[in-house]
């Protein structure tokens, strides 16, 4: 008997691409704030991530707003992965808007708009309205064409629950709306009133048969008990820049989908705001101040700076959260020197957590990680040189080569990396010292060398 061969089904949602900080998933905190010393993806760092747990606390609760906090250390010390991992903690909820410092000058519109509008995209609205819902299980769907194949379709839909059940007559719309849900006999349903939304919320108990093919996703619920129509209380979570776009452009909503949002007036805002304050005191509205994070802060000018510290005595302001492995440099767009290229005015205000380089005990423990995050197999003897290349050049740099060594040992039909794939690929790609110093040995075969013209200059 010939046998068929199923084709494997991938599910394409669930396909996603590994990212440098794709290993992070928390801050890697115990219940007491204290840090382990490798959870959630995080190694070391512990004064760090102790006090950036504070911080995400502080968060959580809501009482902090219009804080600054600035993360400052070394090239790969984590400082970008303890912002990941107090967005991952806040869970989707909070707001977390990602900016680099560079983008501010790249967009098409002044750069305090700019700001302005990351700033409103870190602040959520947490709106609650009541609305009447009918919520039942579908007992039968009966749907009446008509013979001559013209006209409008009519039916009947009867719906259960514990205590009663009830015909309703169908319109148009609805038969659409049921056909377009794939609704049956069986299915626990919820219908929104105002607008005529129907929502699955699963099949019914008294359906379930062991016989049934059901999906892997099917979810079974109770039927539904008391009356069937009741009031509910519905909540949305939308940012303070998705409803300033709405207000500002004739397309209402549609204008969140066309990308451009362009430069929204100030009067808009104001207008937004009052109102959003009317139903906070009214107890319709919740605001939720998020997360703003800018990463190489330090790209910002001085015009940047000036209107960070206004923003931050707003009422309605995020928690900002900065970046920089800069030291004592210039500040953008002045002469003047400051620790991490920041004003001193706006560094009053910040609370800054350093971070350390890491040991190389830790080294070995990141790699690891990344390893498994890549689905990479390395022998004992390879994790050691790759160790003692991340200890001896950068942590980015041997992270960089786990892949590069995981495909030369695909090549060889091997399974596990040995170390002659990592001394492969370490003579395949320079790390930045190799680099420079093969610069300096070979400057003169280069176009535009400068070096040559600087001993020129000098002489």
């Amino acid at each position: 008997m010939a046998t068929t061969k199923v084709p494997e089904v991938r599910d394409i949602t669930r396909i996603e691409r590994i990212g440098a900080h794709s290993h992070i998933r928390g801050l890697g905190l115990d219940d007491a704030l204290e840090p382990r010393q490798v959870s959630q993806g995080m190694v070391g760092q512990l004064a760090s991530r102790r006090a950036a747990g504070i911080i995400l606390e502080m968060i959580k609760d809501g009482h902090i707003a219009g804080r600054a906090v600035l993360i400052a250390g070394q090239p790969g010390t984590g400082k970008t992965a303890i912002a990941m991992g107090i967005a991952q903690s806040l869970g989707p909820d909070t707001p977390f808007t990602a900016l680099a410092g560079s983008e501010i000058f790249s967009l098409e519109m002044s750069k305090t708009e700019a700001l302005s509008q990351a700033f409103r995209k870190a602040i959520g609205v947490r709106i609650k309205e009541e609305t009447e819902i009918i919520e039942g299980e579908v007992v039968e769907i009966q749907i009446d064409r008509p013979a001559t194949g013209t006209g409008a379709k009519v039916g009947k839909l009867t719906l259960k629950t514990t205590e009663m059940e009830t015909i309703y007559d169908l319109g148009n719309k609805m038969i659409e709306s049921l056909s377009k849900e794939k609704v049956q006999a069986g299915d626990v349903i919820t219908i929104d009133k105002a607008t005529g939304k129907i929502s699955k919320l699963g099949r019914s108990f008294t359906r379930a048969r062991d016989y049934d093919a059901m999906g892997a996703q099917t979810q079974f619920v109770q039927c539904p008990e008391g009356e069937l129509q009741k009031r509910k209380e519905v909540v949305h979570t939308v940012s303070l820049h998705e409803i300033d776009v709405i207000n500002s452009r004739t397309q209402g909503f549609l204008a969140l989908f066309s990308g451009d949002t362009g430069e929204i007036k100030s009067e808009v805002r104001e207008q937004i705001n009052a109102k959003v304050c009317e139903w906070r005191e009214e107890g319709k509205a919740e605001i939720i101040p998020g997360v703003l994070f800018i990463d190489e802060v330090h790209m910002l000018d001085m015009e940047c700076f000036s209107f960070l510290n206004r923003a931050l005595e707003s009422d309605l302001s995020p928690v900002l959260i900065m970046a920089t492995n800069r030291g004592i440099t210039r500040i953008r767009g002045t002469n003047y020197q400051s620790p991490h290229g920041i004003p001193i005015d706006l560094l009053d205000r910040l609370l800054i957590i350093a971070t350390s380089p890491y040991t190389e005990k830790e080294t070995r423990q990141i790699l690891k990680i990344r390893c498994e995050e890549e689905d990479v197999e390395l022998s004992e003897e390879a994790h050691t040189v790759l160790t003692r290349i991340g200890m001896e050049t950068s942590l980015r740099y041997a992270i960089q080569l786990i892949s590069t060594a995981g495909l030369v040992c695909r090549k060889r039909k091997g399974t596990e990396v040995q170390v002659e794939d990592i001394k492969r690929v370490y003579s395949l790609f320079l790390d930045e010292a190799r680099s420079s110093q093969y610069m300096k040995e070979y400057q003169d075969s280069f176009l535009f060398n400068e070096t040559q013209t600087a001993v020129m200059d000098t002489s």
